[in-house]
């Protein structure tokens, strides 16, 4: 099976900075598990990632669930609800949001009976009361999102297997970028709507290496379509404009609290002291968990996201 993550190539060599910031609080995103504990203070689960920790690791430490050992797979699943779909489930789940936006069945791809789907080969049609551009647009999030395989499917969560060409694909953001494809004629139309298409998916984490390795794989899907269509490798100010998108939109949250993980709950109703009242105002606790930020880009604005549930 060939390494499916590699933080020392190229592109990830380039932006594993970005792709490890946490916009909430403005630092790097934590491990919050204790997968790595073994290897010293720098890697228990309420430390930040570092890129200089991560290069100490070993290529095969920091894997997708699938190449990881079974007795820890299991692990993870006890401790945290880890689990993952295989990709013909995935594609049939994400056949539905696409029925229900285009008021027909099977889009972009036929799910079969023995679990392998066909590509829909014929450049995918819109009805008259909507466009690409209104389906590029469209906001999308994937819940407890682990390595993002809803939103991306470079491989088979399952299995492990590199999900090739680009075409047969099934991810949320898979589909879109195919759109972008068949309707941008040129590089910098391309280069706008597939910006758009990725400010459009979300998704949010608990666990640090899974939350990465997500964000890793939304922009080598971003690599993998580029240097389909330009025959080109994209340059790095580009990728760095992917990977702060990923950073935003892929974040680190206790799902239960809607904050960072492993802080002291959020006092969102916070009963003053008496000390505080007369002035004596002690500094603010770093172990308080914040409620997490996310960036609406329409309006060029971060948001709290709890504030958008109702």
């Amino acid at each position: 099976m060939s390494q499916l993550i590699d933080i020392r190539s190229y592109p990830v060599n380039k932006i594993l900075n970005i792709l490890l910031q946490d916009k909430t609080t403005k630092k790097n995103i934590i491990w919050a598990t204790d997968t790595y504990a073994d290897r010293g203070a720098e890697f228990s689960d309420a430390s930040q990632i570092t890129k200089e920790a991560l290069l100490g690791l070993s290529a095969v430490e920091l894997q997708p669930r699938i190449e990881k050992a079974l007795e820890e797979q299991q692990a993870r699943t006890r401790k945290r609800a880890e689990v993952f779909s295989p990709v013909w489930l995935i594609a049939l789940m994400n056949n539905h949001i696409d029925e229900e936006w285009f008021g027909r069945r099977d889009v972009f791809n036929v799910v079969r009976d023995d679990h392998q789907w066909d590509v829909v080969k014929d450049k995918i049609g819109f009805p008259e009361e909507k466009t690409w551009q209104q389906y590029v647009d469209s906001r999308r999030l994937e819940i407890t999102c682990g390595e993002a395989p809803y939103l991306v499917s470079r491989y088979d969560a399952a299995t492990g297997e590199l999900i090739l060409p680009p075409l047969r694909r099934i991810g949320i953001l898979d589909r879109k970028l195919r759109i972008v494809n068949e309707n941008a004629e040129s590089e910098e139309d391309w280069v706008k709507w597939t910006v758009r298409a990725f400010q459009s998916i979300y998704g949010y984490e608990y666990q640090g290496d899974s939350l990465l390795i997500g964000r890793i794989n939304l922009v080598m899907t971003f690599y993998d379509y580029y240097k389909e269509r330009f025959n080109k490798e994209p340059d790095v100010p580009l990728l760095k404009k992917i990977a702060n998108i990923v950073s935003w939109n892929l974040w680190q949250m206790d799902g239960l609290k809607d904050t960072v993980p492993l802080g002291k709950p959020y006092e969102e109703f916070h009963q003053a002291t008496l000390f505080e009242v007369f002035g004596d105002v002690p500094e603010a606790d770093e172990d308080v968990a914040l409620p997490c930020r996310i960036m609406n880009w329409r309006s060029n604005a971060a948001v709290v996201f709890k504030n958008l549930k109702g």
